[in-house]
């Protein structure tokens, strides 16, 4: 059985949750309550030393990153594969999902935006426009990327998911959580929809986790 180490809220956490649903994989949440910076203690900290989230434990195997634990999953485990079997499909959907866990997440995600409080002063207000600028200007890019190519199909690369649409599907939630106008992104969000469509992705989703009730 695998045990994934999750947060309902981080998008990190949920690409992984998406990729677990899609390969049809039996796993175990065990919830880290970021809030309470329990991420930050020993015990979580010996699992992962960068002490985020998520962290999956295979066995005796501890991974963390969360395109990393994709490809683990997809190169040992059974089920539909997430990257194409063709090298210039493959960097394709490496680069769509970089786009988003690589130039939108870093500079917003919780870490982040409690530095931007509570170390640097700035008020809810100027942090929300923060958020939303970065994610703007992501979300851009992704839908020029996605507009553009003949290899965008119902989802991001042909019309089965892949690692990509692991990663768009928790960006769109949390700019939905920042009120972000996502109006101008209408190729995303067809894909978006698409996506959501699908049980791996509904039940990967932050208010279906054990660990949201806890939020209140």
């Amino acid at each position: 059985m695998l045990t994934l180490h999750t947060y309902f809220r981080s998008s990190a956490a949920f690409r992984v949750r998406i990729a677990l649903n899609l390969k049809g994989l039996a796993w175990t949440p065990q919830t880290v309550w970021l809030p309470d910076d329990e991420h930050k203690g020993g015990t979580y900290r010996a699992l992962n030393p960068q002490a985020l989230v998520p962290t999956l434990i295979d066995g005796d195997r501890h991974l963390n990153q969360s395109l990393a634990i994709i490809e683990y999953l997809d190169e040992t485990k059974p089920g539909p594969k997430l990257l194409p079997g063709d090298p210039a499909g493959r960097a394709r959907v490496r680069a769509l999902s970089q786009l988003v866990a690589c130039e939108i997440h870093p500079v917003n995600n919780l870490r982040v935006l409690k530095y931007l409080k509570n170390v640097l002063g700035h008020d809810q207000a100027t942090i929300d426009t923060w958020y939303r600028h970065w994610v703007a200007e992501g979300f851009a890019a992704l839908e020029r990327e996605l507009a553009g190519s003949a290899d965008t199909g119902r989802h991001c690369h042909g019309d089965v998911p892949t690692m990509a649409d692991c990663c768009l599907v928790p960006q769109v939630f949390n700019a939905r959580r920042f009120e972000l106008d996502l109006a101008p992104y209408p190729t995303l969000m067809r894909v978006f929809a698409e996506n959501m469509k699908l049980p791996a992705f509904d039940s990967a989703q932050p208010s279906k986790q054990p660990d949201a009730a806890r939020a209140g």
